[in-house]
């Protein structure tokens, strides 16, 4: 067995920036007094979700990488001596910005960075106006605890990123989130959204026999503009196993630090009794690359 034990911290998020970098500070340091070797962070963890509204001064929010957070997460990663995956707004040039996850190894070096693929546009989710396209593709990021399958929230939704993450050698798949509920939804179509989020990644995790990290935030955050009553963000964040298997999973209405052992070679005794790579039929998806076949 090859075990890495996982800490995944999902907390709310307030206006004060050094607010919010002393309590994900504190919260590793907790998860590293349990053991933790790798630490997952939730999406755009150091500000309020602020694609809430479409306004160009929350640019200001964005900096450079490397900049002031990847000096601060760094320094945070080598003096506790874990593998660390952060998200942040990446300004790369005046106009030009990114949704970027950053991922730190025990040395306090930047072992690679993401650029979020799939960028949503739908109300309250005004992602397209603050974020490009990510243009790294889907590669692994090395670390010296395995390679890491790194993608941010929206692309949970699209098995094409974990499939192409698996077949390039990614030995877990994660997923930094900021999702919620809108408050004129019904109990019955939370309960139906929630349980799609979760099933679409356990889904992952079955079909390429990885383990798959999911971390939201979670609380209550306001609309600027005043026009809607806000998100709640619906927290749930939980590690699944190989085959699906929900191995730890975070409460609805609560900040909360879990860690979760993992056993990295449990995937090739899955994929042995569960051959999906071995019988993919590679001669017939052509049309996958189509946008839409019936035309």
């Amino acid at each position: 067995m090859r075990i890495i034990k996982i800490g995944i911290v999902q907390q709310s998020a307030t206006a004060s920036l050094s607010n919010n970098l002393e309590k994900l500070a504190a919260n590793i340091k907790a998860c590293v007094v349990k053991g933790a070797q790798l630490i997952v962070l939730q999406e755009l963890h150091n500000t309020p979700y602020f694609c809430q509204v479409e306004d160009v001064n929350n640019f200001d929010l964005a900096e450079s990488i490397p900049g002031p957070s990847t000096a601060f997460f760094g320094s945070l990663a080598k003096d506790l001596h874990v593998v660390l995956v952060t998200s942040l707004f990446e300004r790369r040039a005046a106009g030009l910005y990114h949704n970027t996850a950053v991922v730190f190894d025990t040395d306090g070096s930047i072992a690679g960075k993401y650029r979020k693929m799939h960028i949503p546009d739908d109300p309250a989710y005004y992602e397209k106006f603050y974020f490009t396209p990510g243009d790294l593709n889907f590669e692994p990021i090395q670390t010296s605890l395995g390679k890491l399958g790194l993608m941010v929230c929206w692309d949970q939704w699209y098995p094409e990123g974990a499939r192409l993450m698996a077949l390039k050698g990614a030995e877990l798949l994660i997923y930094p989130t900021a999702i919620g509920w809108e408050s004129s939804d019904t109990a019955d179509e939370k309960q139906r959204q929630l349980g799609a989020w979760q099933t679409v990644m356990r889904g992952h995790a079955v079909a390429n026999g990885l383990p798959v990290i999911a971390v939201n935030r979670v609380g209550h955050e306001p609309d600027p503009s005043g026009q809607t009553n806000g998100i709640h963000f619906w927290g749930n964040s939980f590690v699944a196993g190989p085959q699906g298997e929900l191995l730890a999973t975070a409460g609805a209405d609560k900040e909360e630090n879990l860690v979760v052992d993992i056993d990295i070679e449990r995937s090739e005794q899955v994929r042995r009794w569960w051959p999906f790579l071995r019988d993919r039929r590679i001669d017939a998806y052509g049309e996958i690359l189509k946008r839409f076949c019936n035309e």
